[in-house]
């Protein structure tokens, strides 16, 4: 029963990390992270008297800090996704909280197990670097679905300032100063760097090739087109915006017609674990018969395969491209 119940220590303790790394990003970046969600962090920054330049050298610093270090073992993992959560650490930083965290569940599984050295070890260095994986890919994708939710008013406030004459960088900054950030920095970006002479259908390439984002390719080829051949943009742009909204709007009903069938996955995929754990909390003795067998590992090591399996085969099932 010590091994089932350390199990579930090694649960609580994971979780445990998981949330050390949001309180800890909460407390540095806090401040910062309130204040986005109700302005343009780039606005924020012009209006405490920094300099066009500097704002938009800081950006762009940010913009490829993790990119710029795929080199580093096993951060190339986590660099895309770090950058599309644009997470306000340094790739040095978030390297260093993984040891801190790694650090912390070698003590905490210390004091709480009696596991030998080598897999506290072991455990603790896949807590640490797991529960900061775990954690930026939630930020990535609640940022991205939050930049997918803001691109059709955005481009609708670009159609509007077409049509009354203004010229597609002030369509731009206009965007920035109106649509609140992650969506609003990015787009002042391109509208600083359009100013600075770069080409506005290559900038516009850049960030949605950055956040791998479909929408925005959409947009990119759109303005790339009229600058190179002419025509009326506004209307382009127009029926670009309808098409963005479909397209969310498809999204959503998809994900909610999916919605049974990925908690089904997620039910089935959890639940043998669970019953695993409440058998061995019950019923302490209820493998002793059979764990002194030649065939017990064996087949502990087919179930787990199988539960494996079983997590992909489901999420592919429910995971359907439109």
């Amino acid at each position: 029963m010590t091994l089932n119940v350390e199990f579930v220590i090694y649960g609580a303790i994971f979780v445990a990390v998981l949330l050390l790394v949001e309180g800890l990003y909460l407390t540095i970046f806090g401040r910062a992270i309130a204040r986005d969600n109700r302005v343009s962090r780039r606005i924020d920054m012009l209006r405490k008297g920094k300099a066009r330049e500097q704002v938009l050298e800081q950006l762009r610093k940010e913009m490829g800090q993790h990119m710029r270090v795929q080199g580093i073992p096993l951060y190339s993992l986590l660099a895309a996704k770090a950058q599309k959560a644009n997470i306000a650490f340094t790739p040095v930083q978030l390297i260093m909280v993984m040891a801190a965290l790694a650090a912390a569940a070698y003590v905490a599984l210390t004091v709480a197990t009696s596991t030998a050295l080598a897999v506290r070890a072991s455990v603790s260095v896949m807590m640490g670097v797991g529960a900061v994986f775990v954690w930026v890919n939630g930020r990535a994708k609640k940022r991205m679905s939050l930049i997918e939710e803001q691109l059709p008013d955005a481009v609708e406030l670009m159609v509007r300032s077409l049509r009354v004459g203004h010229p597609f960088s002030a369509a731009l900054s206009a965007v920035s100063r109106e649509i609140p950030d992650p969506l609003g920095t990015e787009i002042g970006i391109i509208a600083d760097e359009s100013s600075y002479g770069r080409d506005v259908g290559e900038a516009l390439a850049a960030m949605a090739e950055r956040l791998d984002m479909q929408d925005l390719r959409f947009l990119a080829v759109a303005v790339t087109i009229q600058s190179q051949s002419g025509g009326n943009l506004a209307e382009v742009l127009a029926g670009l915006a309808k098409v963005i909204r479909a397209r969310f709007r498809l999204f959503r009903r998809v994900k909610a017609i999916t919605a049974e069938a990925k908690w089904s996955g997620m039910f089935l995929s959890v639940f043998p674990f669970g019953a695993l754990v409440m058998i061995n909390v019950i019923q302490p003795d209820y493998y002793d018969e059979v764990m002194e067998t030649a065939y017990f590992i064996p087949g502990c090591l087919v179930v787990a395969g199988f539960l494996v399996v079983n997590v992909f085969v489901m999420k592919r099932l429910v995971n359907i491209k439109v």
